[in-house]
């Protein structure tokens, strides 16, 4: 796997009246002793480390919980952060051990053990909940601890379980504090990242002190952080504007991002080409008019990933044709060759309909999670669907938390759901979004996609398992669980004071707060 490069690119008038509200808002005599600013969009589900699996959340968990490896900025390769040491300890790949760090401690001052590791590894599959990281560790099927050593032996040869254990799925909890069966109620954390929680506001603000206690592979950081939360992209712009926010990350409205000039200093933006992608999602469970495959492949024929991109995003993604995106071992091109853009799209699937004995039209509902760029790109999607005259949509939208349990209850014969990888490596693509039991819960499972992920988990040297990835995606764009849509970059605004921003985001899934400070 390649590391994914980082640019940084001097800005001004992201407005003039951004600079100049900038500069009013950051004296040069005490507005450093505040805690830096940071604005999103994403939200977090849950501070329990046993009940999430998405990015907001995520991006909370590697500043206030530690996991026993980690990835340094712009590397692939994990390092040790809580663990002293870790590795296979055979050739067949089946059996993981770390041996524990011996000077780390939990907010209340108790010492972090094996056991909590073990500990936190069983509560979370133990609780599997819904929308929890249990379905990353499909081949885990013990954890023992004994003195500062954990081993992990798995059902499988997986070469991709060490860069698991590095994402927020591996955060190791307080066993005398989270319920081993249940998820922990409240906004208390405890954890032994490089940050605490000093205060939290659900879909508020989220207060990050320096954890004094903290030792591991990052620096210790030096000062607090505010994250503070955004429904929509264009509330983060106007705080941005006004100078509320000092560092903007994930999402400002595509429009705003594809206006800036590059030309002129005054505000500083990183640009870093990423994995995150969004697909059109199906859930397949009987009765729904999805179950039909010749329904969902008659979509992928007639959606049309140029007039989204340059539409509601304002070509500040790029179409994707295909599960894993570009940049990552085995990308290809499936849904391009298999459904080609162009004239006769409409044909093709009123014939995928017709020999399947589908009647005309098919109702469908689609939903999104609320916000005006995803509903402006759902518009778009029925427009085109509706335009052949072979679909009539519905939308809906709700909450990011509502469309949560929406989707995985089968509310939505299909969904748009945006994906970032866990972890650097094509397997983030393929177990978590096609294999059994997946993360976006709209039931498909096919078990030559499930033979074919697990050879790729066998191959230390991930150029080995190209062709398995390329069978893979073959088959999906066969059976169509999914229609990809677009990969987009990643953005990062920072005002003139802060410094570190450009380490914010670099396609690893950590989010390095840690890295931000003043100049």
């Amino acid at each position: 796997m390649r590391s994914i490069p980082l640019r940084i690119i001097m800005l001004c008038a992201v407005l003039a009246a951004v600079g100049a509200g900038a500069w009013q808002l950051f004296p040069t005599d005490g507005g450093r002793n505040r805690p830096i600013s940071v604005g999103t969009t994403d939200d977090v589900s849950s501070l329990d480390p046993a009940g999430a699996y998405d990015a907001g959340s995520w991006a909370v968990y590697g500043n206030v919980y530690q996991s026993l490896l980690t990835f340094k900025p712009g590397s692939t390769s994990p390092v040790p952060d809580a663990a002293d040491s870790c590795g296979f300890t055979d050739t067949s790949l089946t059996t993981y051990a770390c041996t524990l760090r011996e000077d780390l401690v939990f907010p209340s001052g108790r010492e972090v053990t094996a056991r909590d590791v073990k500990y936190s590894f069983d509560r979370m599959l133990g609780i599997a909940a819904d929308v929890g990281p249990a379905a990353l560790f499909p081949t885990l099927r013990s954890v023992t601890a004994q003195d500062r050593r954990v081993v992990f032996r798995l059902g499988a040869r997986d070469a991709t379980f060490p860069l698991k254990l590095a994402t927020g799925a591996g955060a190791i909890v307080d066993s005398t504090r989270y319920p081993k069966d249940r998820l922990r109620e409240g906004t208390a954390v405890d954890g032994s990242g490089p940050y605490l929680l000093a205060a939290y506001e659900p879909g508020v603000r989220a207060l990050l002190e320096p954890n004094p206690h903290y030792r591991g592979a990052m620096a210790r950081p030096r000062t607090p952080v505010e994250v503070r939360y955004f429904t929509e992209g264009e509330q983060l712009a106007a705080a941005w504007r006004r100078g509320d926010v000092d560092v903007t990350h994930r999402q400002l409205p595509p429009r705003m991002i594809s206006t800036f000039d590059p030309g002129e200093e005054g505000v500083q933006m990183t640009e870093a080409p990423t994995a995150e992608i969004r697909s059109i999602v199906f859930d397949v469970r009987e009765g729904a008019p999805t179950a039909e495959r010749a329904v969902r492949q008659a979509v992928a024929a007639l959606v049309d990933r140029d007039r989204i991109a340059g539409g509601p995003y304002h070509s500040t993604v790029e179409p994707l044709y295909s599960l894993i995106p570009r940049g990552f071992v085995g990308h290809s091109t499936p849904f391009f060759d298999r459904y080609p853009d162009g004239d006769g799209a409409a044909d093709r699937a009123r014939e995928l309909l017709r020999d399947a004995g589908v009647d005309l039209p098919v109702s469908l509902t689609y939903g999104h999670r609320a916000g005006e760029t995803w509903a402006a790109e759902a518009a778009e999607l029925r427009r085109q669907l509706e335009a052949s005259g072979l679909f009539r949509v519905k939308i809906v939208s709700a909450e990011w938390k509502e469309f949560q349990k929406g989707y995985g209850s089968g509310a939505y014969d299909a969904y748009g759901l945006g994906w970032l990888p866990d972890f650097p490596d094509s397997d983030s693509f393929t177990q978590p979004l096609v294999g059994r039991d997946n993360a976006v819960r709209n039931t498909y499972a096919n078990a030559r996609v499930d033979r074919l992920i697990a050879a790729t988990q066998q191959h230390g040297d991930r150029a080995g398992a190209v062709d398995d990835f390329k069978e893979i995606q073959a088959q999906v764009a066969e059976d169509v669980p999914l229609v990809p849509l677009w990969q987009k970059k990643d953005y990062v605004l920072s005002s003139p004071d802060v410094t570190g921003s450009q380490y914010l985001s670099d396609g690893t899934g950590i989010w390095r707060l840690w890295q931000l400070d003043w100049l």
